[in-house]
């Protein structure tokens, strides 16, 4: 690993912890320490004691708000470092997690950490032949067996080949209208900090234009999460 790969990995980390600091700022922390603490009496081998023992390891507590995300790294078995933080947003992505905090977490790693795009697209592939997990709670599964759920998840699916329909389209373009979207903004940057005024004009309004396909894509696909039905 060169210097600037083990950059990236600080940077992401960093910015991981200063996000879950700015959280908790807001929040009651004894409400969830004590929620830690519940998870800690369930038996070994819960997916309840097994994410208590995963915080206590890495000395981390609940995040408010997103106390699934915690439920994620266990369950798919992804630590608590930059790169697995990263490829669980991959495979959630894969897995029809589409949310802003999803896409941005990945957009934020492939830009930092493009010697993992192969591992990211993998990662991405096996989330579209697992089971939807995106609605699932601590408080609904902490009692089961971990490897039980576990491998109920990572088997691949055997449901018949969806036809095309509207609803496979309207994705498909949306995730084309994040991806155009992207390129652009990052196109047009470096003109951005020109000091020619025919660059900044030239530049800012194709920028604005991949901001508003970027945003617009992301707000479609966040409307046909909140319609698909929810799995057990």
């Amino acid at each position: 690993m060169n210097i600037l790969q083990k950059i990236a990995r600080q940077i992401i980390k960093k910015s991981f912890n200063f996000s879950v600091w700015t959280i908790e700022q807001f929040h009651d922390k004894n409400y969830y320490a004590d929620q830690v603490e519940n998870l800690r009496k369930y038996p070994i081998g819960t997916l309840g004691h097994d994410i208590a023992k995963c915080l206590d390891d890495n000395k981390l507590g609940l995040v408010p708000n997103y106390e699934s995300h915690d439920l994620k790294h266990v369950l798919l078995d992804f630590k608590m470092t930059p790169v697995d933080e990263i490829r669980m947003q991959a495979f959630m992505l894969g897995n029809g997690n589409y949310t802003i905090p999803c896409f941005a977490i990945l957009t934020f790693g492939a830009i930092l950490l493009p010697d993992e795009w192969s591992t990211f697209y993998k990662d991405f592939k096996s989330g579209q032949k697992s089971k939807p997990i995106s609605s699932w709670t601590i408080e609904k599964y902490a009692d089961f067996q971990t490897q039980t759920l576990r491998k109920q998840v990572i088997e691949t699916r055997t449901e018949n080949q969806k036809t095309l329909n509207m609803k496979t389209i309207t994705k498909y373009g949306a995730l084309s209208s994040i991806i155009a979207g992207i390129f652009g903004m990052l196109f047009c940057l470096p003109f951005l900090f020109s000091s020619n005024i025919a660059d900044l004009v030239g530049a800012g309004f194709p920028f604005v234009g991949g901001a508003i396909l970027t945003v617009g894509g992301l707000f479609t696909l966040s409307n046909l999460t909140r319609q698909t039905p929810k799995y057990v």
